[in-house]
C-alpha cells in the first residue's frame, strides 16, 4: 500500500471533522473513530461465552469471529464511525399506581433501533455524497458487532466494571450505533478508565452479576432474566428482582458518573411512562389488544406478553413477601 501524502492525510482530517460535525448536527450526541481491528476484549467473550455466562443469548456465540473483526464482517472495512445517544429524562414520582413495576429507562421511549437506524442510514448517505468511493454498513446492537468495545476505542467512554460504556462527561445512559466503512479516516485516542476504586456498581447489584471488577455473569442478571430468559426464574433469583419488570438500571442508578446527566434532546426519548413504572396488576390483565396497543412503538415488545406477565406476576409475589415482612 502507498503511504498517503501529506495532502491526502490533509484531506483525511478535513473529512473526519466533517464527518463528527454532521453526526452531531443530525443529533448524535457523541461521535468517535475506532479503526477496523479485531476486538481487544475477543478473548474474554471467547471465554465468558465458553463459560455459558450468555445463558440463553446464542446468537452471541454466532458468526463469531464476524463479531469481534469489523473487517471480517464488512470486508474491506478501514475504520468504524462510533456514534452515541444520551436517552437520559428524569422520571417522576409515581403517586397513582398500587402496585408499581419498574421498566428500564433506555425502554420508556419509542423503539432506539429505528430511531438510531435512520440517522445512521441518512449520514452514511452524506459521507457518499462527500467520497463517492466509500463504501459503508450500519449497525446498531441487533448486528454482530462488539459496539462498547469500538466506542472504548474511538474515545466516546470506556467499559466500566459494570460492563456498561461510560461517558466522563455524559455518564453511562447512552445507546451506540456504528458505519462501518472502506474510508480511511483518522482514528481517536481511547478513553481512559475512570472508575478507579468505586465498586458501587458491584455491592448495589441484588443478584450478584457482576462477579467482578468488569466481568459480569449475564444469566444472573435482572435484564437477562426479564427480557432474555424465556423459561422459569430460579426462585432464589426472583427473591432478588424487586420490582423489576423490564430490564434494570441499578447499576447505573448508582454509578457517580450519572450524577449530573444531562437531558436528552430527542423528545422520542421521553417517556411514555412518566414514573418510568407500569402497574403489575394491570398488566397481568392486560390481553393482547392492550399490550398490542399500549406498547405500540416501544422497545419493550422484544418481550411477549406471557413473559411481561410472568415478570409482573413475580413483582406481585415480592410486595407481598415485603409487605408480609414488614407486618411481623
Amino acid at each position: 500500500m502507498v503511504p498517503a501524502s501529506p495532502i491526502d492525510r490533509l484531506l483525511e482530517y478535513s473529512l473526519a471533522r466533517q464527518i463528527k460535525d454532521r453526526a452531531l448536527e443530525m443529533g448524535f450526541s457523541l461521535v468517535g473513530i475506532a479503526p477496523a481491528q479485531p476486538a481487544a476484549r475477543r478473548q474474554y467473550l471467547k471465554e465468558w461465552l465458553d463459560q455459558g455466562r450468555a445463558g440463553e443469548m446464542a446468537y452471541l456465540a454466532k458468526r463469531f469471529e464476524e463479531r469481534v473483526d469489523p473487517a471480517a464482517y464488512f470486508p474491506g472495512a478501514a475504520t468504524v464511525i462510533c456514534v452515541a445517544m444520551n436517552y437520559y429524562y428524569p422520571l417522576e414520582e409515581d403517586t397513582s399506581s398500587s402496585h408499581p413495576a419498574r421498566v428500564a429507562r433506555y425502554a420508556l421511549g419509542n423503539d432506539y433501533h429505528q430511531m438510531i437506524k435512520e440517522r445512521l442510514f441518512a449520514l452514511a448517505d452524506w459521507i457518499r455524497q462527500k467520497a463517492p468511493e466509500a463504501q459503508t454498513r450500519c449497525g446498531v446492537d441487533t448486528a454482530p458487532i462488539m459496539e462498547k468495545d469500538l466506542a472504548m476505542r474511538a474515545g466516546i467512554g470506556w467499559i466500566g466494571k459494570n460492563s456498561c460504556l461510560i461517558n466522563p462527561r455524559i455518564g453511562s445512559w447512552l445507546l451506540l450505533g456504528e458505519i462501518i466503512t472502506t474510508l480511511a479516516l483518522p482514528t481517536d485516542e481511547p478513553e481512559t478508565d475512570h472508575c478507579g476504586t468505586c465498586r458501587a456498581c458491584i455491592d448495589a447489584c441484588p443478584t450478584g452479576a457482576i462477579t467482578a471488577p468488569y466481568e459480569l455473569d449475564a444469566t444472573r442478571c435482572i435484564s437477562y432474566l426479564t427480557i432474555e430468559h424465556r423459561g422459569p426464574i430460579d426462585p432464589s433469583l426472583q427473591k432478588q428482582m424487586g420490582n423489576w419488570l423490564y430490564g434494570c438500571d441499578i447499576c447505573q442508578d448508582v454509578c457517580p458518573h450519572n450524577r449530573k446527566t444531562p437531558c436528552a434532546t430527542d423528545p422520542r426519548f421521553l417517556p411514555r411512562f412518566r414514573s418510568g413504572t407500569l402497574d403489575a396488576e394491570q398488566v397481568m390483565q392486560w390481553d393482547t389488544s392492550a399490550y398490542q396497543s399500549i406498547l405500540r412503538g416501544s422497545a419493550m415488545k422484544r418481550v411477549k406478553l406471557p413473559m411481561l406477565q410472568r415478570n409482573a406476576r413475580i413483582v406481585l409475589n415480592n410486595e407481598r413477601a415485603a409487605q408480609d415482612e414488614q407486618s411481623k
